[in-house]
């Protein structure tokens, strides 16, 4: 939810108080994981390292003003992602298990440098819609959890999204603004982002145990073996999303979930290491090139003033198939 509610910050106040603010939720989180007495504040904490972080990924997002900017930004995620259970063993080996939590304070080390460029952006002049931002909350609440419970989870979203449906006709430049979802391109582009990233997510949950069963190696082995083609798909994304980037939304619509779908498949008709890495490479691939690619159409468009609300429901989106994917993966692999 941090990429939604900093958007709308950034939206109304402009990139440096959305920038400050994620940067302080992030200076508030760190301590409190590294000193947390009890596990209550250690969650509290956490939720604070997520929603600063998500926050400024949102901001990057936004203020890329190109396909290779956006390009840029999605690559060094998905590089990042596929680094950081490594360098989380390193640091909790050599500091503690409680300094892999508050890792997300090195992404402050670039908050002054944006500050000092930071663009200019068209703010609204509507007030903050607490309503809308309440039910898209309660809305992405309940669609978490309908993969582990879906028969009261399903009938809660549907609700939820009554009201909020009900909350845009009422408010159209809310916290959820129309004009953002319902641009047929806007829409377009986040689906197939969302599916991406549920195969992509869901795949890394679901052949770390099959690999470790399969050829016989230890967690250790297997999150370094995993790491690699993981790299690979975030670091050839940048290539694949530069080739796309002027090609008709058709291109990047069949070649990335057709190689979502080959990773799927190689993964269920063969069991050999060797196989199961390169289905990992393939979901990668489409997953961190899917991002960029559609993240850059769906920023196109919308108006400039909801380019911030734009992403931060695009990421959402990306971040609910996060979710989704490892739900999905232990019903079918459990």
């Amino acid at each position: 939810m941090g990429t939604p509610l900093v958007a709308g910050l950034q939206r109304r106040r402009g990139v440096r108080t959305a920038l400050l603010v994620g940067a302080a939720l992030v200076l508030l989180g760190a301590p409190l994981v590294v000193l947390a007495p009890a596990l209550p504040f250690l969650v509290a904490g956490s939720a604070l390292q997520g929603l600063g972080p998500a926050g400024l990924t949102t901001i990057a997002m936004s203020i890329a003003g190109s396909a290779r900017a956006m390009g840029l930004v999605t690559a060094s995620l998905a590089t990042v992602r596929a680094a950081s259970p490594l360098a989380g063993d390193v640091v909790a080996g050599t500091l503690g298990w409680r300094a892999t939590l508050a890792l997300p304070a090195l992404s402050l080390a670039a908050v002054p440098f944006v500050l000092r460029r930071r663009p200019v952006t068209p703010l609204s002049g509507s007030t903050f819609d607490m309503a809308g931002a309440a039910l898209l909350t309660a809305l992405v609440t309940a669609l978490v959890f309908v993969p582990h419970t879906w028969l009261p989870a399903g009938g809660a979203a549907l609700a939820v999204g009554a009201l909020l449906a009900l909350r845009l006709r009422a408010r159209p430049d809310g916290f959820v603004p129309v004009e953002v979802v319902r641009a047929p391109m806007f829409l377009v582009a986040a689906g197939p982002a969302f599916l991406l990233a549920v195969v992509n997510f869901g795949m890394m949950y679901a052949l770390p145990p099959l690999l470790a069963r399969n050829a016989g190696w230890s967690g250790g082995q297997v999150g370094l073996a995993i790491t690699w083609p993981l790299l690979f798909g975030g670091l050839a994304s940048y290539l694949l999303l530069m080739c796309t980037a002027r090609s008709r939304l058709l291109v990047p619509l069949v070649l990335f979930p057709a190689l979502s779908v080959a990773g799927v498949v190689l993964a269920a008709v063969s069991d050999a290491w060797a196989a199961l890495l390169a289905a990992q490479a393939l979901a990668s691939l489409a997953a961190a090139s899917g991002q960029g690619a559609f993240a850059t159409r769906a920023a196109a468009a919308v108006p400039d003033g909801e380019r911030s609300a734009a992403m931060g429901l695009f990421n959402l989106l990306y971040l609910l198939g996060a979710a989704f994917g490892p739900a999905i993966a232990t019903l079918l692999v459990g």
